[in-house]
This record gives structure tokens, C-alpha cells and sequence, in this order.
């Protein structure tokens, strides 16, 4: 899915043209119910299991806020489908919403998630190429597994400015992050929400929900906690478990940075001794020597990679927190009820 999304992504400086700059950051989403319905529907269509869905977000921007009035899915193909041109796709649908006096101007992408897992390279990449041509672009991530649960998991994400400038500069070493003062909790920002219905899509709501049975709405009162728990409870052991071993990394990296020194420093005193001995015979000094050549400094291990680990972890402690915290209000409700029978 990486490679399709970074092929799409071609067309966004095409796109941008339009779509302008502000001074100021996008401050609030406002998007359509019909958007929110196209994306569920989608994932039940196309989605299965892990499978990801992505699709085109768009809309315009006024003053401070973005609003997103529509969208389309990046069609499923396979390898075999080697003469099928996505870039040509996304600006035929875009010129046909136009012909139909339908906003097209391209305010990001959207994407689904499988509990929770989106925090990667690939998104991080995906979004660095829309928000730097556009700036005001966003990536909605839809949580199907959640939103079965009982709420609907829709949230809006942009790249933080440090990291838009470390993206940019595209050093990912040690120094830079640690200048840069970025952190995981500094890589993504979330953007509020407000789904937004016409006044007869409300009227029909309400209708709707006057019509549903009443065993419906006590699904959400069931008290069994299925095997999302479990699920999210070893997708995090796993990202542990890559953490363990980016840590053993930079560990063997760093001790091999201290050995080095060790010799440099060593080195530098025997031909500091060496050439205090040749001046006490009257012979000439050794001539200086390069020690950057002599002793290449080892290659540090990319970090970016290692602040994904951490930003997907603390990801998956967000919904497991949310999760107990929901099943255990719901335990305590039962315990008060029973105790009041």
C-alpha cells in the first residue's frame, strides 16, 4: 500500500496551484456526513481484515478552518495492472467533480486503520509530500475495530512544523532530532473534528433512531470485552519488542563510538611520545596525518525509524487505556445494579 500511496501523492504539487496558503494553521475540520458514510462504506466495500483503504480528501479552506465536502477511493488493482496510471485517475475524477459544479480542490487523504496501527514511515512520507505542497492538507484515519465498539474513530492528523523542517532537511541522525528537540509526542498533531449534516439528513436521523429497536441501543451496554484487548495487547508487545531491538542498536553503536575515541585518543599519545623522542635525536617530526581517514566514524542508526516505534506504542496505550476505562464504567454499572436489586 507505501508504494501505491507515494505514487498518488505525485500529482499533489499539480493540485496545490489552487488551494493556496495561509498564514495561519488549520485550526478546525468541518466535514460533511456524506463524507464520513463514503469512507465507512469504502472499508466495508473494499476493506478486509488488516487491508488499508486510502482515498482523496476534498473541500476548500476558509479563514482558520478546513472543510471537507467530498471524496473519492483510490481504486484496488493489482501488480497485473501495470498500464493503470493513478496520478491520470485522481485529476480525471478531479475535472469530472468540477464539470459538475462539485468542490475539487485537494485537501489531503484519508486512510484506514487495523487497531490502531498507522503510525509508520509510509504515512509519515505520504503526509510530508501532501503537507509540503499543500499546506493546509490533513490525513483522516478511520478505525473500523473501534467504531464497531460502539463510537465512531475518526481523527485528523498534520506533521508538526519541527518535523516538516527535519523532513525537508531529511537528516535523521541522532544530532539533528536532538537539536531539533523532537520527541514522539512531538511528531503528529491532532486536529478537532465537527461532522456537520443539513438540516434534513438531521430530521432523518432523528426519525431513524425513533424507529430503532430497543435491544440495539443496549448492544452497547454488553459486557464482554471480545478480543480487541487481547489484539491490541500483542500488537503492542510486538512494537515493544522492535524497540528492544532499535535500543540494542544504538547501544552497540554507541560503544563502538567510545572505542573509537579510546584509539584516537591512544593513537594520538604514541605519536606525541614518538615525535618528542625524534626531536630529542634531532631528527625531523612525523608529518601530521588525516584521522578522519584513519579512523572513519561508525554510521549512526537512523532514529526517525525508532520515534515511529514510539509514537505507534504510545498509540496503542491510548486505546487500551480507553478501552478498559469504557469496560470497567460498564462493570461498575452492573456491580451498582446488582447491588440495588
Amino acid at each position: 500500500m507505501a508504494s501505491r500511496k507515494e505514487s498518488a501523492t505525485a500529482s499533489t504539487a499539480v493540485m496545490a496551484i489552487p488551494a493556496g496558503t495561509l498564514d495561519s494553521p488549520v485550526n478546525q475540520i468541518q466535514i460533511e456526513g456524506l463524507v464520513v458514510l463514503k469512507i465507512i462504506k469504502h472499508y466495508q466495500e473494499e476493506g478486509q481484515g488488516s487491508e488499508v483503504v486510502q482515498g482523496v480528501l476534498l473541500g476548500l479552506v476558509v479563514e482558520d478552518r478546513l472543510e471537507i465536502t467530498n471524496c473519492f477511493p483510490f481504486p484496488q488493482h493489482t501488480e497485473d495492472d501495470a498500464d493503470f496510471d493513478e496520478v491520470q485517475y485522481q485529476m480525471e475524477m478531479m475535472r469530472s467533480l468540477r464539470h459538475v459544479n462539485i468542490d475539487h480542490l485537494h485537501v489531503g487523504w484519508y486512510q484506514s486503520t487495523y487497531y490502531g496501527s498507522f503510525v509508520s514511515r509510509a504515512l509519515l512520507d505520504s503526509q510530508f509530500s501532501y503537507q509540503h505542497a499543500i499546506e493546509e492538507s490533513v490525513v483522516l484515519i478511520y478505525d473500523p475495530i473501534k467504531t464497531a465498539q460502539g463510537s465512531l474513530s475518526l481523527k485528523a492528523y498534520r506533521l508538526t512544523p519541527k518535523l516538516m523542517e527535519i523532513c525537508k532537511e531529511k537528516d535523521f541522525t541522532p544530532e539533528a532530532l536532538k537539536k531539533a528537540n523532537i520527541g514522539f509526542e512531538h511528531m503528529f498533531e491532532e486536529v478537532p473534528i465537527i461532522i456537520k449534516n443539513s438540516h434534513l439528513i438531521n430530521v432523518l436521523m432523528w426519525d431513524l433512531e425513533d424507529k430503532s429497536t430497543v435491544a440495539d441501543k443496549h448492544e452497547l451496554l454488553n459486557l464482554s470485552s471480545s478480543n480487541h484487548l487481547e489484539k491490541s495487547l500483542q500488537l503492542l508487545m510486538d512494537r515493544v519488542d522492535d524497540m528492544s531491538q532499535d535500543i540494542v542498536k544504538y547501544n552497540t553503536y554507541s560503544r563502538n563510538v567510545s572505542k573509537q575515541q579510546q584509539q584516537k585518543h591512544q593513537y594520538v599519545q604514541r605519536r606525541t611520545q614518538e615525535n618528542t623522542q625524534r626531536q630529542s635525536r634531532g631528527e625531523p617530526a612525523l608529518p601530521e596525518e588525516d584521522m578522519s581517514k584513519m579512523f572513519k566514524p561508525p554510521q549512526a542508526p537512523p532514529r526517525m525509524d525508532t520515534l515511529l516505534i514510539a509514537g505507534q506504542i504510545n498509540n496503542y496505550c491510548q486505546n487500551v487505556k480507553e478501552f478498559t476505562s469504557q469496560n470497567l464504567g460498564k462493570l461498575f454499572m452492573a456491580e451498582a445494579l446488582q447491588g440495588h436489586n
